[in-house]
């Protein structure tokens, strides 16, 4: 004799319960990627722009700041060498708080 086969509606729903906070997390891991790698880009925008005015004799720290947004431009710091190399570092907004 033939079994009946019972819906398995309430499997699905598990199954997508266990898989959301996956995606989840992957979304917000390639998030931060994403903040990191236009962190990257900013600071080496600015370092570019601070080299450039280090070579006309202008401030190279002013040239640097002023190519950043505000947001990065608050927490950055900008050296130069005695090579004439501009270094800058901009801060990684985070995706969460903590």
């Amino acid at each position: 004799m033939r079994e009946r086969l019972r819906p398995r509606g309430g499997q699905a729903l598990v199954e997508l319960l266990a898989v959301v906070p996956a995606l989840l997390v992957l979304a917000l891991l390639a998030w931060q990627l994403a903040a990191a790698a236009h962190a990257w880009l900013l600071a080496g925008s600015a370092a570019r722009a601070g080299a450039r005015a280090a070579e006309v004799g202008a401030s190279p720290r002013e040239a640097a700041l002023a190519v950043l947004p505000p947001g990065h431009a608050r927490g950055a710091r900008v050296a130069t060498g005695a090579d004439g190399r501009v270094r800058v570092r901009v801060r990684v907004p985070g995706v969460l708080p903590f």
